[in-house]
């Protein structure tokens, strides 16, 4: 497995924000499973009447539950993170994703 993460690292594999992406780490309030997903920047994100972007996004986990965790994340014009809201859910720091799912 070790080869494999050398991989990921070197050709993209990468967690946080990317070029193209923003990584969103979410806990289920229902079960605690750990959810994470990939908004991509280029392709997502609609337009506010405001100014800048929003996306929606609807999480539901492996199978423990099934409880739809309910995320709306808004942007600017530079398509950097201002503002988020969660429902049925908790935010959650990446090392703490990785750590529940190595245990």
């Amino acid at each position: 497995m070790g080869l494999l993460n050398s991989f990921k690292a070197l050709f993209g594999g990468r967690e946080g924000r990317d070029e193209s992406g923003y990584w969103v780490y979410v806990r289920c309030r229902r079960c605690g499973e750990p959810i994470k997903t990939r908004i991509d920047l280029r392709n997502e994100l609609s337009p506010r009447d405001e100014g800048g972007y929003f996306v929606r996004k609807t999480l539901v986990g492996s199978g423990r539950c099934f409880e739809r965790v309910e995320v709306t994340l808004i942007f600017d014009e530079n398509r950097r993170l201002v503002d988020r809201e969660i429902a049925q859910g908790d935010f959650i720091p990446p090392e703490e994703f990785a750590e529940d799912r190595s245990s």
